[in-house]
């Protein structure tokens, strides 16, 4: 059988700027063409588990983009979806629907993923009647948390997608850049326990409150070298192999979907070496896949050109298409 290697690129810089798929902005503006409707896709502890549904063509058997939003599995919902990306993957023939999932810490990381697995399953049962969808070959998209979240989904969703990009995502969550204590946020005003408690807490939620703190919890974590303990509910150091299950790097195989990985290199949030770590498994699989190197890049490509942003959005629909219709 041939094997297709993996593609690295390096993309030039310009100024401009792309906010972060942490922020939650409220729903992108929609042309007249493009509608939302909002669904339920599961109900757990009387909460309310929804996707965002958009549509821009009547025609049936269109395929079907899956996004998924970031924010540390703590921040974000459904709602966070860059608009210049959702347009393309609109006119690109696709009917792109955008999950929400219980947030941590008042959800474990485990039950995070069992709100995706449900999710691809409504996918599959009731896009098809409900919006004349074709899932026979699903793509899945996501930024940092959401591009850990598609990683994963190459693995734990059967059948399988067709084909992923995670934007600044990574395949591990138990090594050192996160369960130990980070230097670039340890130079931040150091958040007390007490502080990072009050900004979440004990409710299941999937949308965060406005005008809420919850990003303390998240800085709490990182300086404390805590995420995977918080998140997770498991300790990285006393159960190693309890991770084997949630980091997609360990997960990689033959089987594994064709992915898209593209991290800028300046980025302080999730090291850039997330993704090369994943390229290079990808590449001792055979994994048709194809990573992008952002030079200068930040997290969430603030500091990048709204035009170039756009080119390489381009590059991902066309990625996708050879994929997945």
């Amino acid at each position: 059988m041939a094997r297709h290697w993996g593609r690295r690129t390096f993309l030039g810089t310009t100024i401009g700027g792309l906010l972060s798929t942490a922020t939650n902005l409220g729903p992108p503006a929609l042309g007249a063409e493009i509608s939302r409707q909002t669904v339920t896709y599961k109900t757990v502890g009387g909460c309310a588990v929804k996707a965002d549904v958009y549509n821009g063509s009547p025609a049936t058997k269109r395929p079907v983009a899956v996004w998924i939003h970031g924010g540390a599995l703590i921040m974000g919902d459904r709602r966070g979806i860059d608009k210049t990306l959702l347009a393309m993957l609109i006119k690109a023939g696709y009917v792109v629907i955008s999950i929400d999932y219980r947030l941590a810490p008042e959800t474990k990381l485990p039950a995070i993923l069992e709100d995706v697995r449900d999710a691809f399953a409504w996918v599959r049962k009731e896009a098809p009647r409900s919006f004349a969808t074709n899932t026979d070959r699903v793509a899945v998209l996501g930024g940092s948390a959401g591009g850990y979240l598609t990683l994963v989904s190459g693995y734990v969703i059967e059948p399988r997608p067709a084909a992923l990009v995670s934007f600044w995502g990574y395949g591990d969550i138990a090594g050192k850049w996160y369960s130990h204590p980070d230097p670039f946020y340890r130079r931040q005003p150091l958040v007390s326990e007490t502080e990072a408690h009050a900004s979440v807490g004990n409710t299941v939620i999937t949308e965060p409150p406005p005008n809420n703190k919850r990003f303390l919890f998240y800085l709490y974590s990182r300086q404390n070298g805590l995420w995977p303990k918080e998140v997770a509910g498991l300790d990285p150091a006393a159960e190693p192999h309890a991770f084997d299950r949630l980091c997609p790097i360990r997960n990689v195989s033959a089987q594994y979907p064709p992915a898209m990985l593209i991290h800028g290199t300046a980025d302080t949030d999730v090291p850039h070496e997330q993704s090369v770590l994943m390229d290079r498994e990808l590449t001792r699989h055979g994994i048709d896949h194809e990573l992008v190197l952002v030079p200068g890049g930040s997290h969430g490509l603030g500091n990048i050109g709204r035009d170039e942003v756009a080119r390489l959005y381009e590059r991902v629909v066309a990625f996708l298409k050879h994929h997945s219709v």
